[in-house]
């Protein structure tokens, strides 16, 4: 039986053999690597993620695949707002931060509109799904886990 971390694993082996492309379901969708920092045991995770690029930042959706919950690595960037994230080959310092009102479902809509699944995660959802903004750092990266 394949887990969900087989599954986000195997993403994240393809991602970095192929530059940051991978196919199956995410096949020319625009992916990311987010290494984020566990709330609570403090150890690097790293999570497979399909973004949208918003001027100079990349925008993030907690949806999880429209489950009643939001997924841990939101719960991680609440927490520790700094992480890092690996784009194509680039690997980058990032500060999150959560969109709220007006701004969060203009950028939701927009995800949706591209990617008719988000717009599914929404309604079976029973909440607000997230949409998180991450800005690049002027600092260079430290080492990835």
């Amino acid at each position: 039986m394949t887990t969900v971390n087989d599954w986000n694993n195997q993403i994240i082996t393809e991602f970095r053999a192929n530059e940051g492309r991978v196919g199956g379901p995410f096949q020319g969708a625009p992916m990311l690597l987010l290494h984020h920092t566990g709330a609570r045991s403090g150890r690097t995770r790293v999570n497979p993620l399909m973004y949208l690029a918003d001027g100079d930042r990349l925008l993030i959706f907690a949806s999880k695949g429209g489950a009643p919950t939001h997924p841990d690595w939101f719960h991680n960037l609440r927490a520790n707002p700094t992480a890092e994230v690996e784009v194509g080959t680039d690997k980058f310092v990032v500060e999150a931060e959560e969109l709220a009102g007006e701004e969060r479902d203009r950028l939701y809509a927009k995800q949706a509109g591209l990617y008719p699944m988000f717009g599914g995660y929404q309604a079976r959802a029973g909440r607000t799904i997230p949409v998180v903004a991450l800005k690049r750092r002027s600092e260079p990266p430290s080492p990835l886990s």
